[in-house]
């Protein structure tokens, strides 16, 4: 896992993945918790974690996209579109993210 998180597309597939299991849990946990049994917390709480990892998610896109000169049309768009999507970080991860090489010699200075 350390090796993973090494790389910048390996950071952002983490980061991905902590975005999609923080919708889930904020769908699936807190919005219940929130409006069945009238316990807020959770859902502000994890409503924060969403939106941080959400911009942790665009803002590392970004930075990936133009350090790995990705075409903006074909790569950047669709990462960036999956993050709008729901639960679209986990399908551009198995289609897009998981198939590039995440050892650069780029990224072993970083």
């Amino acid at each position: 896992m350390f090796q993973l998180i090494q790389s910048k597309i390996g950071r952002l597939r983490l980061i991905g993945f902590l975005e999609g299991i923080s919708l889930l849990v904020l769908l699936f946990v807190a919005m219940p918790l929130k409006y069945i049994y009238g316990i807020p917390e959770w859902s502000k709480a994890m409503g924060t974690v969403h939106g941080a990892l959400f911009l942790l998610f665009i803002f590392n896109t970004l930075s990936v996209g133009v350090e790995y000169r990705w075409k903006f049309r074909e790569t950047t768009w669709k990462v960036l579109l999956a993050c709008i999507i729901p639960l679209g970080t986990f399908y551009i991860d198995q289609k897009i993210l998981s198939k590039m090489r995440t050892n650069r010699a780029s990224d072993d200075k970083n």
